[in-house]
């Protein structure tokens, strides 16, 4: 069952003081904070990165994987109610992961 937008929609206001931006994949959305994946919504579930940061803030927190196969993320989807616990997690996902790569010019040949 993919993720309807309007539960992207959703969740991105509810998370409105950051500046998260959703982008589809495979069905799927991953949610960015400057630039980088700290979340993905699966299923109309929120699944946020386990990183040193989180894990810190998150502990009590349900786990479960986002989809078959991947590893278990935090299923925050609840957190939803608790926007400034979320917003915390959400922040130290992004300081714990690097950011991305710059993309290489392509080559005309």
């Amino acid at each position: 069952m993919a993720t309807s937008p309007a539960t992207v929609d959703h969740m991105l206001d509810a998370l409105a003081p950051l500046p998260v931006t959703a982008r589809k994949m495979f069905g799927e959305y991953a949610l960015y904070l400057d630039g980088r994946v700290v979340a993905l919504i699966c299923n109309d579930d929120l699944f946020v990165k386990p990183t040193v940061g989180s894990v810190a803030l998150l502990a009590d927190g349900p786990m479960a994987p986002p989809y078959p196969g991947a590893k278990p993320h935090y299923l925050a989807t609840d957190l939803l109610d608790d926007v400034d616990r979320l917003t915390a997690a959400l922040l130290a996902v992004a300081a714990d992961v690097p950011p991305p790569k710059p993309k290489k010019p392509k080559v005309r040949t």
